[in-house]
């Protein structure tokens, strides 16, 4: 490769490593996995210790990748929080060892000893105490600039507010989120229909760095330490001593911390780490290996960003050949239907695999998967199991062609793949297997809006076989209520008036709740002024309800099959026996002095709801969009209003604050 080819190689790397990087990092948001970003980072090392002359101060090989977020108070760090050098094989670790011995023997020190550590898969943070008191968190940034996240970590019970010595010490440490709480979690965001988290890293990055502490506190976050970053009035000679007094001043230290005199040794534990790593409660992602003589370290330095008597032996991604015996469909809770390949048990990268996920249709046709296929598997770090070959060569012809169900595998209901879509979904209301979503969805605050009943309260339910379908909401008694808490008699009493208050709402609530795909609290209010009924609503014809306004031909399909499923029919006869409303409730006709208006809100508004606002301009006959273009005619805006703002600067759209918007309803209507 010529100097100039090298160039232009170098920084198409750097620029891809620095987009990763920034998702990963900045956004909490991984495109591509470590192991993938670890090679292109690798890539990019060989080249520039190839030509030298290309190396950078910028270079992602030279810096940490963080940035602070707007938002967050800068933390200088005292002592940098730097990252570590990284090696996929023991060759490499016999090379560092050689680099210590080489130090060992230019200082006169004998004692050469290591410390094994598993390296967590979390976001790295100083801790700093003052007599003991703890004062202040900040976050790794660039390793030598932070942000200052102390109220964030506040809220967690791993961290200890005051220790069992009045000391002066900065500890650092990994933030993390568990195996089980992170599924738990995920389980949880599914249901409500939010984004869910890539993995636990990120998960607990995004935790930590939130601007609000009262979402960090109900995270399940934890902490160990590993490292004392300063200290004053103490001396030690190892870092292994550093661990256990930190277990003595109250901390969580990383509990898995080996002492060992040579590098077959090390090896041994990197091997024993790799193989238990299933086992653990925790995510990892390598193991890290220390000079444990701290005089040895100040000796060997660092160099901008790695120290030179750490490295971090990240685990290659083991491939395993298998059978595929089956193909089985699983129905999520959001009723996302998705095939599961059934293995030949097979042991990959420490643990057992017997099934994997296929993802959907188009993963197991881009594949060409048949079942009775040999295929290859690789499971890179903790993540979830892949086929990521199929050995065609190995086929006999008895494989057989895989096709996805026509209907829901649970409950019989239709199963529909919408066009540009590449998930097939169950639609049925009343399927099992989306139980859980449906009701929460049903009782939300733009839907049904019955207070007091949340997820954690839909579970006990459940859990107690109290409900089995949505229209079991309304024949829950008091004493069963009660009995989910101790002394629970106010709060059922609270529930139930919730619950029977929620059967005089008006229609479009109805119809929210529902979760008729393509139709929300906007599409619910058009449906219910134009047909008045849920009777009338599910006499329509496609032709109707694709004439309607705002409803397309795609959306009027959804709404016509939904009402003719046998589930729907069946639940709308149960609420109807509920007394539940099934009509649009008139109102006082209201000048509609913002006909024809269109606005978008954006920022927090002091005196209302986005949803107040927004009921406010449609009931005046405005409507309301969530993105601003050059048919809005107001921007309403409030505190922390962000680009939306912005872009209706640059289109040269009226900018309203509440009082101008409060003055402009009452002229209108004088």
């Amino acid at each position: 490769m010529t100097s100039t080819e090298a160039k232009q190689k170098v920084q198409e790397l750097r620029n891809t490593l620095q987009e990763w990087a920034d998702k990963y990092y900045d956004e909490d948001s991984p495109v591509v996995s470590d192991f993938e970003y670890d090679m292109k980072m690798n890539e990019l090392k060989e080249l520039e210790k190839q030509f030298p002359e290309l190396i950078t101060k910028d270079s992602l090989t030279q810096k940490v990748g963080g940035h602070v977020k707007e938002g967050f108070q800068k933390v200088e760090h005292e002592v940098p929080l730097q990252s570590l050098q990284d090696i996929f094989s023991f060759e490499e670790l016999e090379e560092f060892s050689q680099r210590v011995e080489k130090a060992a023997r230019e200082n006169q020190i004998k004692d050469i000893q290591y410390v094994v550590e598993t390296k967590i898969d979390g976001l790295s943070c100083a801790l700093e105490y003052q007599n003991g008191i703890f004062v202040r968190g900040a976050t790794r940034g660039n390793g030598l600039i932070g942000e200052d996240v102390t109220e964030n970590l506040k809220t967690m019970k791993a961290i200890p507010q005051k220790l069992k010595e009045a000391i002066n010490i900065t500890v650092r440490g990994e933030v993390f989120i568990g195996k089980e709480e992170f599924e738990k979690m995920n389980q949880e965001r599914e249901i409500l229909e939010k984004p869910l988290f890539a993995n636990a890293r990120n998960a607990a990055a995004g935790s930590l760095r939130q601007l609000d502490s009262k979402i960090t506190a109900k995270r399940p976050l934890d902490i160990y330490i590993f490292n004392v970053q300063k200290i004053e009035g103490k001396e030690f000679n190892s870092h292994y001593e550093e661990l256990l007094y930190l277990e003595t001043l109250g901390f969580h230290v990383n509990p898995i911390k080996v002492r060992c005199k040579t590098i077959p040794e090390v090896i041994k534990e990197i091997e024993k780490i790799g193989e238990n790593r299933e086992a653990l409660s925790f995510g990892i992602d390598g193991a890290v290996v220390k000079v444990d003589n701290l005089t040895l370290r100040e000796k060997m330095g660092t160099t901008s960003k790695v120290p030179r008597w750490a490295i971090a032996y990240k685990y290659p991604p083991e491939k395993k050949e298998t059978k595929l015996r089956d193909i089985i469909c699983q129905v999520g809770r959001t009723g996302a239907i998705t095939p599961m390949a059934i293995l030949e048990p097979v042991k990959v990268a420490g643990s057992t695999i017997s099934k994997t996920t296929l993802h959907n249709e188009d993963f197991i046709k881009e594949k060409d998967l048949k079942i009775g296929d040999t295929v290859v598997i690789q499971k890179a770090g903790d993540v979830i199991p892949e086929v990521v070959e199929v050995k065609k060569e190995k086929r006999t012809g008895e494989e057989i062609d895989f096709e996805m169900p026509e209907v829901c595998p649970v409950c019989g209901g239709p199963a529909i793949r919408e066009e540009g879509e590449a998930v097939l979904r169950c639609t049925g209301i009343e399927c099992p297997a989306k139980l859980l979503r449906n009701i929460v969805h049903f009782v939300s605050r733009e839907a049904m809006n019955i207070d007091g009943l949340g997820y954690a309260i839909i579970e006990q339910l459940m859990e107690k076989d109290l409900i089995h379908n949505i229209a079991d909401i309304y024949t829950l008694t008091l004493d069963e209520i009660a009995s989910l808490k101790k002394n629970g008699k106010k709060f059922a009493q609270n529930l139930v008036d919730s619950i029977n208050k929620s059967k005089e709402n008006d229609l479009f609530q109805l119809i929210t709740a529902l979760g008729i795909r393509h139709i929300g609290v906007k599409g619910a209010k058009i449906l219910a002024n134009k047909y008045k009924s849920m009777d009338k609503l599910m006499e329509a014809s496609k032709e109707s309800l694709a004439m309607t306004e705002e409803i397309g031909e795609v959306t009027a399909n959804s709404i016509y099959n939904f009402f003719h499923q046998e589930q729907t029919i069946d639940l709308i006869q149960k609420l109807k026996q509920a007394k539940v409303n099934m009509k649009k409730i008139e109102e006082e006709e209201v000048e509609q002095v913002l006909q024809g208006k269109n606005f978008v809100l954006t920022g927090s508004l002091e005196k209302y709801s986005r949803k107040e606002a927004s009921d406010i301009i449609e009931k005046l006959g405005g409507k309301t969009s969530g993105s601003v273009s050059k048919k809005t005619d107001y921007v309403l805006a409030g505190e922390d209003a962000g680009s939306k703002l912005e872009k209706a600067k640059e289109l040269g759209i009226a900018i309203l604050t509440e009082e101008e918007f409060e003055q402009m309803i009452k002229e209108e209507r004088e």
